[in-house]
């Protein structure tokens, strides 16, 4: 941890140095930042664990506490914990553990005031399924996550790592040697996370498809909640899931996570566009809303037909991003239902220092963009409904990137979720520098995609 924390150290030092005075200060101010625990609690509501009677938070259940995934045992200091009852995800806190005290039974307490949500409905038996983990470089992270998603409880499942343009052997190596003939190894020399889960598209035998990163960790009935509502609605072409951080030790992680991370709460909700959701006036071209790439699954014929993803978008190419974004609406256009479920979780190992931010940012804003443009491209009907909803986007954008303050009496000390899925707490303020630069990639997006084309038709030319 010394070695990560000088690490990010140098690289703000060096870019505080090349900042104007304004960034400075934001950079300053970021630096003060502490480092947050993770950690998972899962409430009992049977019988009492005490001695007393009572269970660690006095109410007569049982509170279980253990660190985050590849985190120290939590001790006194902040903690963001994920709250389950009976194994169930139902939302998140912040608290403060005093000196001296039994973490166990101060957070039992903060959750308390989590409200206790409707009893999960029983899943159907779910599909056979493909796992798609595009990676590239990474065999040390993508170790851990092929780790955790061979311990998944699914009954019928395939994992299929696509090597993405590699510079040399290490995947290849790992995969052959660790994980043999229960990981599938497939080559894509042609560089774009776009291009990659197409190719893990088109080397699949499930009936649904899921994607992932290679820097999560699954939890082990992650494949499971995604992919059994597929069993359980014909018409259902899309599943996404809950994104939770894995640790939050730098400012950068606590930052990005401050402000909403990548979850989308702890409501399950079904998107049809035959009944427009009402709160979304932009549907279905606020993508980003459903879910998120490290955490999605398709019906595999589905998604073929549907074309997979524009090989021009995605992470490795001119257009940064908006890859998933894409696939979700070419999906919903074909009149397919989208699910998003909160009990299918990946703990994601955010980004961890301010140069990792900066990049963030700007990619996320150019990925939006390029996306909407190579919608627009490929499906030119849609045209009418997309010019329909642009003075409300233009609304949305300017909320996307405003310098978002933090909530009232931002102490972490003492903060529960105040609702299911309240995890958006905004302990820190959001940087300027971090919102210019997301409107400055809005503006890039269309070009980068353009390029992104371009880049793909040249080696046919040559050929």
């Amino acid at each position: 941890m010394a070695g990560v924390r000088r690490a990010w150290r140098e690289t703000v030092r060096v870019t505080r140095g090349e900042a104007p005075p304004g960034v400075r200060r934001e950079i300053d101010d970021f630096l003060r930042i502490g480092p947050v625990q993770v950690a998972e609690l899962d409430l009992d509501d049977g019988p009492a664990a005490g001695a007393d009677g009572t269970g660690p938070d006095g109410t007569g259940g049982r509170a279980v506490l253990k660190p985050g995934p590849g985190s120290p045992p939590v001790a006194a200091g902040a903690v963001f914990a994920l709250v389950r009852r009976a194994g169930v995800p139902v939302g998140t806190l912040l608290g403060q553990v005093p000196e001296g005290a039994d973490p166990a039974r101060v957070l039992a307490g903060l959750a308390r005031e989590l409200p206790r949500g409707a009893p999960p409905e029983p899943l159907p038996a779910p599909p056979a399924a493909s796992v798609v983990v595009a990676t590239r470089e990474r065999a040390d992270q993508l170790a851990r996550a092929l780790d955790s998603l061979l311990a998944q409880d699914h009954p019928d499942f395939e994992i299929v790592v696509v090597d993405n343009a590699p510079v040399t052997g290490e995947t290849r190596e790992l995969v052959g040697r660790k994980y043999g003939e229960r990981v599938r190894y497939v080559c894509e020399p042609v560089p774009g996370l776009a291009v990659a889960h197409n190719r893990g598209l088109m080397a699949v035998r499930g009936e649904v498809v899921a994607f992932t990163d290679d820097d999560v960790v699954a939890d082990p009935r992650w494949l499971t909640e995604l992919t059994a509502p597929f069993a359980a609605d014909p018409r259902l072409g899309c599943a996404t899931g809950l994104i939770l951080p894995a640790r939050l030790r730098t400012p950068a992680q606590v930052l990005l996570e401050s402000h909403g991370g990548f979850a989308k709460g702890f409501v399950p909700r079904t998107y049809d566009p035959e009944h427009p959701p009402a709160d979304e006036p932009l549907f279905p071209f606020t993508a980003g809303r459903f879910g998120s790439g490290a955490n999605m699954a398709f019906r595999t014929a589905v998604l073929r037909a549907a074309g997979g993803f524009d090989p021009a978008t995605g992470a490795g190419t001119p257009a940064r991003g908006g890859d998933d974004l894409y696939g979700f609406v070419r999906v919903l256009a074909q009149g397919r239902r989208l699910r998003y479920t909160p009990r299918a979780l990946v703990w994601h190992h955010h980004r961890e220092t301010w140069r990792d931010l900066e990049t963030q940012a700007y990619g996320y804003g150019a990925g939006l963009t390029a996306y909407l443009t190579a919608i627009l491209v490929n499906r030119p009907a849609l045209l009418p409904a997309f010019l329909a909803r642009v003075p409300g986007g233009l609304a949305h954008a300017r909320g996307l990137t405003a310098v978002r303050a933090t909530g009232d009496g931002a102490d972490p000390g003492a903060r529960a979720a105040a609702a299911p899925g309240g995890h958006d707490t905004r302990t820190h303020p959001w940087p300027r520098r971090l919102a210019r630069l997301q409107r400055r990639g809005m503006l890039y997006g269309p070009v980068g995609y353009l390029r992104a084309r371009r880049a793909l038709r040249a080696p046919l030319r040559e050929a």
